[in-house]
């Protein structure tokens, strides 16, 4: 046994290495994260150099009265533009209420995943743009029929005369 690791340190301390001068060989980052082929993906149709992806996390509590609601929002907007002047907007949500003193009924009905905005952007020249927009926003305060029918919405009169 003595022998075998005497022979196996002078074996390892023998071996030598070489370095290869790399030159001046620019760094390209991206070519070792993915594989990328323009062309091949999806027959050509979807560039992964005109999608882009942001993401924001927001987490709350609130209380009010002897009530208390811990929420965490992930919200990821996606865009992909299919041309110079035409792009496609999303943004969707996964909300999560982890503690709720207002009832599993409420917290069940409060989690899940929401498409909060869809938009659909067009401009055909540099002073006109069309905006085609699909938003889920929450209702007024209050009420379950929004701002406009609500008595502490201020307008409320100059819209139904």
């Amino acid at each position: 046994m003595k022998n075998f690791i005497i022979i196996l340190f002078l074996l390892s301390s023998a071996v030598m290495g070489q370095f290869k001068d790399q030159g001046n060989k620019p760094i390209d980052i991206k070519s070792g994260i993915t594989n990328y082929a323009p062309s091949g993906f999806t027959l050509g149709f979807f560039n992964p150099d005109n999608f882009t992806m942001h993401h924001s996390v927001s987490m709350s509590y609130s209380s009010f009265g002897s009530q208390g609601l811990a929420m965490g929002v992930y919200t990821n907007n996606m865009m992909y533009k299919i041309s110079d002047n035409l792009d496609v907007e999303a943004d969707i949500s996964i909300v999560n209420s982890p503690y709720s003193t207002l009832g599993d009924a409420f917290t069940n009905q409060l989690n899940g995943v929401y498409l909060s905005r869809a938009q659909l952007n067009y401009k055909p020249s540099k002073d006109f743009s069309i905006t085609i927009q699909y938003n889920q926003l929450p209702n007024g305060f209050y009420s379950p029929y929004g701002y406009y029918d609500s008595p502490f919405y201020s307008r409320r009169n100059y819209w139904r005369n």
